[in-house]
């Protein structure tokens, strides 16, 4: 089967490779240069099935108004005239109840579990490198409120079969060493032994390149101009290098994605939530993080990659603006400097932002569309990296014919048909 894939991000690249490992032939088109050259780019490199979990939830409204008030906040809203944004803040307040969290939780964790299963997998049979650790992501609470509130959490990830360890002081300092230094800052920790980290950008690079390999051709620098379907059937693909015509097309463009289904009639709630990024060089290891630390209190995680420190966080409702604003690097510099201080150099930091594709409730859509032929992989918010290998082997399954290996109940569009 001759098989398009729109967008060369992790999740485009990763279904690329396990479609053409499918013995398909595989065109994958991308308006940048390489694989991976934007959200994908440097996003917190956590692999973190764990700690996947739904923004909307029980008391967020209520601390999404403390978050406006902070000064380093973990929220930040540049309010205009786009309906889009009020109808997802609409829609995503309908999803901050106890029972929407659990069903929308419980949907993610089923996914990013077998994600985790299948990078492990993918890891062993190619011995493709990134940067990988596996020692886990410790979810660090600064006070004793928010450690006495893991409990639905804790309970969820019981359920879910998720390994997890409740840690006083100096449990997060016998994972974090460089903690001790700063042992006063915090109350105590969640750990999620399970999760790993990574470089997304590495891996995909990486992957890209086998996939290459296999017989699938990546074409760059290729703007797309529209897409054609013809009486509820897929045809093809529009763009400044010509027509591309495949039997199935696989969407995998991100926050983009909802531009180029809407005029084939097709809407899904999904909207940019721009994040950023800082890249420290280490210049005392004794003094940066082992694995993946998430600070509670400023939704931000701290992560090492190799010898460098990766500072992610921030969720920016700004549309689809990539400027960089100062204020946000302040509040990531504050934070891996309060946690870990001397641990990287700052000044020699790179500055990154990127769109995060959000649904309101948190889980992505996979699948096939209403167009028969045209398959839809997005929405995965800050969890892309954690959810990237089950999504292309999910994705590579359905467009081959075969049923995934996990349960689909709640991961297509068929959720939002109403």
């Amino acid at each position: 089967m001759k098989v398009l894939v729109l967008g060369s991000g992790v999740i485009g690249t990763t279904a690329a490779y396990y479609l053409a490992k499918a013995g398909h032939q595989v065109d994958v088109i991308d308006r940048r240069g390489a694989p991976a050259m934007e959200t994908s780019y440097a996003n917190a490199g956590e692999v973190s099935p764990g700690y996947s979990a739904p923004w909307a939830g029980p008391g967020v409204p209520l601390k999404a108004i403390k978050w406006l008030a902070m000064r380093h906040r973990p929220l930040v809203i540049r309010p205009g005239l786009d309906p889009a944004l009020w109808r997802w803040c609409l829609a995503m307040l309908r999803n901050c109840t106890q029972a929407r969290y659990r069903i929308n939780k419980g949907r993610m964790v089923r996914l990013a579990e077998y994600s985790r299963d299948c990078l492990r997998e993918l890891r062993e049979a190619t011995g493709i490198e990134y940067d990988a650790r596996q020692r886990g992501t410790l979810q660090l609470f600064r006070s004793q409120h928010q450690l006495d509130d893991t409990g639905k959490d804790i309970e969820i990830l019981r359920e879910s079969g998720v390994e997890y360890q409740l840690l006083d002081r100096d449990g997060c300092v016998g994972h974090e060493p460089a903690l001790a230094r700063v042992r006063d800052k915090f109350a105590g920790g969640l750990r999620l032994p399970g999760d790993e980290t990574g470089d997304c950008f590495k891996f995909s690079q990486n992957l890209a390149q086998m996939a290459q390999a296999l017989g699938a051709r990546f074409h760059f620098g290729v703007e797309l101009a529209g897409l054609e379907a013809q009486g509820g059937q897929w045809r093809r693909a529009r763009t400044n290098a010509g027509t591309f015509e495949a039997d199935a097309c696989l969407l995998a463009l991100g926050s983009y994605s909802p531009r180029w289904l809407a005029p084939l009639g097709l809407r899904i709630p999904v909207y940019p939530v721009k994040g950023y990024s800082l890249t420290l060089p280490i210049v005392d290891a004794a003094r940066a993080p082992e694995s993946t630390v998430m600070d509670e209190t400023h939704k931000v995680a701290l992560t090492r990659l190799g010898d460098r420190i990766r500072v992610g966080g921030t969720a920016e409702l700004a549309g689809y603006d990539l400027r960089l604003h100062d204020a946000r690097r302040r509040t990531l510099e504050h934070v891996v400097g309060d946690l870990f201080p001397g641990g990287g150099d700052a000044a020699r930091a790179e500055f990154w932002c990127g769109l995060r594709p959000m649904t309101p409730d948190g889980t992505p859509l996979l699948g096939a569309t209403a167009v028969r032929g045209l398959y839809l992989a997005t929405g995965h918010g800050t969890l892309g990296w954690t959810m990237a290998a089950g999504t292309g082997r999910v994705l590579a399954d359905l467009i081959d014919g075969r049923t995934p290996q996990i349960d689909m109940e709640g991961l297509g569009t068929e959720r939002y048909a109403r």
